[in-house]
């Protein structure tokens, strides 16, 4: 993983969550039966660490550490795309199926446990 691939990443991420953000805040409130604030909350907050994880990529891939030998960052950036796909995907997953897929519930705080890790 370069740091041209992570700063990718994270651009992309970073766009994503800013996307699905503002489908949160407009689109969610128009289907029918309508959601639960409950469930829009739970969007937000997924679209929010997506955002916030996809700038935490950004500001790593710009670190000097990514040239050099130390696969430290490279793992950190490993670790914070997977969780926060894991984490947010879950809860996208969640509110779009209204809870059909039930089993994503207990997967979503390993996401959350591999961005904390990154």
């Amino acid at each position: 993983m370069n740091p041209s691939f992570i700063f990718r990443s994270g651009a992309l991420i970073t766009a994503t969550g800013i996307s699905f953000g503002a489908f949160g805040s407009h689109g969610l409130r128009t289907i029918k039966p309508p959601l639960p604030d409950s469930k829009i909350s739970s969007w937000n907050t997924a679209s929010s660490y997506l955002i916030y994880n996809g700038l935490a990529l950004l500001a790593i891939s710009f670190h000097p550490g990514l040239l050099g030998a130390s696969r430290k960052y490279r793992l950190a950036s490993g670790l914070i795309m997977s969780g926060a796909a894991v984490f947010s995907g879950s809860i996208f997953a969640l509110v779009l199926a209204r809870d059909k897929f039930r089993w994503l519930g207990p997967i979503t705080p390993l996401g959350g446990v591999g961005m904390i890790a990154g």
